[in-house]
């Protein structure tokens, strides 16, 4: 008997409430003396039936929301019937909020704690154990409440890094960031700091236990001599006389440990219930695991022996190898702050810490001088937001379920390139999200000068997961708890009526977000700005959602609800960051399709008859894959396309069709061969091409398009490796203004050190030198560069140019590339900006063409000798004969080989190049 959704979330919620220790209950057979945590079903509350209350030590603390699987992405509007529920009186008991606060569908579990600061949902692996509310119980505050009153760090004995990285942590700690990132060079202290960081958390923030995770053993017992060696500034007494340090060598964790020390690989094993061979830790994962091992990840489990809530912080040292890949799951069990330590982030170390690198200030970003008459449109542009970007194949990305939520790790097979397009679709892209809400709130001091609050903003998202994904980095992006920001959607389970007129008359919440609910029609008069993170084609529908803010308001009633405001609504501001004012100028845009075996393309060339083995075994791997994620019905309505086969047969038959086993047995059948007899090669292939063809034929437009689509609506990759960057921001009409400011800064130094820097002395004042130009003398230039006009980095300049010229190239190798290009234009070289390497490259061209326009003609082997000439010039700039005896030229036999080819035509050769290529 198949369970209805309901009741398939509720069994899946019991099981794991039973493993995290609870005793569940029947309301008819309640016996709160079962156990120290029990739960009791369909409690009456005077707003109805909750789905579970819990109780601890007989005293009721908490309630749980259940919702089926495919609610997951509905989560977050359950969190106020779910507050309700802990906010109403329970029958026969005296009134007394519930404090802890669960949604869950059984898959997805989020918690909130009500005692905290600012209380706000956080997504937890299960349910915390009865044992753990009732110790939060007896404290006097949450661990979140805790943090803000850890006092000023003494900073004796401690370098400026170490200060600096401990206190802005601590800051990240009181606005309840979950992950932060520390970014200190080798020989800074790392673990030192890191140290300083767990002894201030245990000494004032009463933290219960922090594990300490590495990726080898070495670096192990490295922290273990550290901890042992460490004294704190403030006593005298050793780090391990205060608190107890265990580096774990085995399964075993000791429950009075304070620290525990342990590599991931074995802290994998422990939630996996397996032993682990200590030789697993002598290497770091990202040596074990190469991009291309096409290992699956496998789950980690509840380990009641190591629950969620273990521990309270946990720090990663040598965070920016690759232990979130396939380890990632260690991390997303525990429910607590995540801190990484590295000297050497990357890009998929940013975006897991969500690019909170708390060690250093946040670059600045562009200011806007002002409001341009007639517009009132603030442009946010990013790189990812206005060209894609692309995935690499072996990279291990996130896939999510878009009902659900469930995640789970995969390693690519391909490179999945994405265009802006398919953000929010096929691809959630985090870093874009995050880069366009940052650079929204750090820029609201210019676009709403005097505002001590967030504006009533809306903000239009493509769809409901789109939405979801908003919100939650909203919250965290301006450090604010659920009732901050809302979804309001005709999908929301929450009554949206009821959050539209909060949205209207109360203060909270200052953001909402949609997709068409209140696009049009809906009289928010308090509104005063929008931000599209969607674009509109149709002109009207896009006049009718700018008209949300259209709507007029007296002073005193905009006060009620934004009391900030100094004058009355006379405007309103459209944030555009999708392009969606640039859009309505054209008809469409072309769709930037790059090639990539995509599973579109396997189905088809299957169905046209292609029959390579790759392929089938390929395809047969992406619907194996696929069946585990289709609901019942979607299998059914598969079978019925394909011809009443089910998934696992139609692989069946994909992987039978080169099987050599099975072509081998089904020859002898066919044929009657005897047992021992081989088949010949003509029956094994006639035998090989039925079989083709019978799992071919299976494939038709119809079930091609049937699993393309739900494919699609199934998952969505998570892009976490492609960080965004903020390209084009301001006022919009001003944009060009700061662009021809910024360049004629970079004019003006130029100017003003020609007859002082070396290279600009050639540049400027002895052209014919110009063959003279060594990497040294650029290198000096941009050093200087860097230390008077930080601002002015040439790519910083290359990309001013770019809005000029509109050059249309990629950015340059590097930046000595960039800025002689950046010289060139300057000086007036070059009338458009032209990368230095493009320029070399037809200075090469020209050369060669001249020199073979008579007699003369190079032979492929003295062709290659001088295109690596060429390509030295362009990272070098100059070339000596003394570099022919270096790499490359030495592997090829250097100057001998070289005068071997050319004679006595080399130091011509080599000046020639030197003088007509930089020219």
């Amino acid at each position: 008997m198949n369970k209805n959704p309901e009741q398939f979330a509720r069994d899946e919620i019991d099981r794991k409430l039973k493993l995290s220790g609870w005793v569940i209950q029947n309301k008819k057979n309640m016996n709160l003396y079962a156990g120290q945590g029990v739960i009791i079903r369909e409690y009456h509350t005077d707003v109805g039936p909750a789905d579970y209350i819990m109780f601890v030590d007989q005293e009721p603390v908490g309630v749980i929301e259940a919702k089926r699987v495919e609610d997951g992405q509905r989560l977050r509007v359950a969190e106020e019937q779910s507050k309700e529920y802990a906010n109403s009186k329970l029958k026969y008991l005296q009134f007394k909020p519930l404090r802890f606060v669960y949604e869950s569908t059984g898959v997805l579990t989020h918690f909130t704690d009500y005692d905290d600061p600012k209380p706000r949902a956080r997504e937890v692996f299960t349910f915390h154990r009865p044992e753990t509310l009732s110790e939060i119980l007896r404290k006097t505050q949450p661990l979140r409440g805790r943090l803000q009153s850890i006092p000023k760090l003494n900073p004796d004995k401690l370098r400026d890094c170490q200060i600096n990285a401990i206190t802005k942590l601590e800051a990240s700690f009181k606005v309840n960031k979950p992950r932060a990132l520390i970014q200190m060079a080798t020989g800074s202290g790392k673990t030192f700091t890191a140290i300083t960081s767990i002894y201030r958390l245990l000494k004032y923030a009463d933290a219960k236990r922090v594990l300490f995770l590495v990726d080898t053993k070495n670096l192990g017992e490295q922290a273990e001599q550290e901890f042992h060696s460490y004294q704190p500034n403030d006593d005298n007494r050793k780090f391990t006389e205060l608190y107890n340090v265990q580096r774990l060598k085995s399964n075993y964790i000791s429950t009075d440990s304070q620290v525990c020390i342990s590599t991931i690989q074995r802290f994998y094993s422990i939630l996996k219930g397996e032993e682990l061979d200590e030789s697993a830790e002598e290497t770091n994962p990202g040596e074990n695991n190469s991009m291309w091992n096409k290992r699956e990840p496998l789950p980690v489990v509840y380990n009641e022996l190591v629950p969620i809530e273990f521990f309270d912080f946990i720090i990663i040292d040598e965070c920016h190898r690759s232990i979130y890949n396939l380890w990632r799951q260690v991390l997303d069990y525990f429910d607590g702050f995540l801190i990484g330590l590295t000297a050497t982030p990357d890009k998929r170390t940013f975006g897991f810490f969500n690019q909170n690198m708390v060690s250093e200030y946040p670059h600045e970003l562009a200011v806007a001088d002002g409001v341009n008459v007639g517009h009132t449109i603030f442009l946010i542009e990013t790189e990812i937001t206005k060209q894609g970007a692309k995935m690499k194949c072996g990279e291990f990305i996130d896939k999510r379920e878009k009902l659900t939520r469930r995640k789970r790790l995969e390693q690519l097979d391909e490179d999945v390139a994405y265009t802006a397009l398919k953000l929010d679709n096929e691809v959630v892209n985090p870093s874009q999200i995050r880069m366009i809400i940052r650079t929204f709130k750090d820029n609201l001091p210019i676009i709403f000068p005097g505002r001590t609050e967030v504006p009533k903003t809306l903000i239009f998202a493509k769809t409901d997961s789109h939405a979801d994904d908003i919100i939650q980095i909203v919250r965290e992006e301006f450090d604010e708890g659920n009732s901050f920001c809302k979804k309001v959607t005709y999908k929301a389970d929450e009554d949206p009526k009821s959050v539209l007129n909060q949205f209207r008359n109360d203060y909270n919440p200052r953001i909402a977000v949609t997709v068409d609910m209140i696009a049009t029609g809906t009289d928010v008069k308090p509104l005063e700005c929008l931000i599209f993170m969607r674009d509109v084609k149709s002109k009207n529908y896009f006049e009718q959602m700018k008209g949300r803010g259209t709507r007029t308001i007296q002073l005193d009633d905009l006060r009620k609800v934004t009391p900030s405001a100094r004058y009355t609504k006379d405007h309103f501001v459209i944030i555009d960051a999708i392009g969606v004012t640039k859009s309505l100028k054209t008809d469409s845009r072309p769709l930037d399709r790059q090639p990539s075996v995509s599973l579109k393309d396997l189905l088809r060339a299957v169905t046209v008859g292609a029959k390579d083995e790759d392929l089938f075994t390929t395809l047969a791997s992406r619907l194996a894959r696929l069946e585990k994620q289709l609901s019942d019905q979607e299998k059914e309505k598969f079978n019925e396309l394909a011809r009443g086969k089910t998934i696992n047969k139609v692989v069946k038959e994909l992987l039978e069709a080169y099987n050599p086993d099975v072509l081998e047995d089904s020859a002898r059948r066919i044929y009657g061969t005897e047992a021992d007899d081989i088949p010949t090669i003509s029956q094994i292939q006639e035998v090989q091409n039925a079989l083709i063809r019978k799992a071919a034929s299976t494939f038709s437009g119809e079930l091609n398009e049937y699993i393309e689509n739900v494919r699609k609506i199934h998952e969505q990759y998570i892009d976490l490796v492609n960080l965004d960057t903020v390209t084009a921001l301001g006022w919009d009409a001003d944009s060009k203004e700061k662009v021809n400011a910024i360049i004629e800064d970079f004019n003006i130094y130029m100017e003003q050190h020609k007859d002082e820097i070396t290279a600009l002395q050639i540049f400027y004042n002895q052209p014919h030198r110009r063959k003279e130009l060594t990497f040294k003398m650029l290198k000096d230039l941009l050093e200087k560069l860097r230390l008077d006009k930080p601002g002015l980095a040439p790519i910083s300049i290359w990309q001013a140019y770019e809005q000029l010229d509109q050059v249309g190239q990629s950015t340059p190798k590097n930046e000595l590339i960039a800025l002689v290009a950046l010289i060139r234009r300057v000086v007036g070289i070059d009338q458009k900006l032209t990368s230095f390497d493009k320029t070399v490259d037809k200075n090469f061209q020209d050369w060669v063409f001249k020199k073979q326009a008579g007699s003369l003609k190079y032979n492929s082997e003295q062709m290659e000798w001088l295109r690596m000439m060429k390509d030295h010039i362009v990272t070098s700039f100059h070339i000596e004969k003394e570099d022919i005896d270096y790499s490359p030229f030495d592997a090829q036999g250097g100057q001998g080989k070289m005068w071997q080819l050319f004679g006595e035509q080399m130091d011509i050769i080599i000046e020639e190049l030197n003088e007509g290529l930089v020219a």
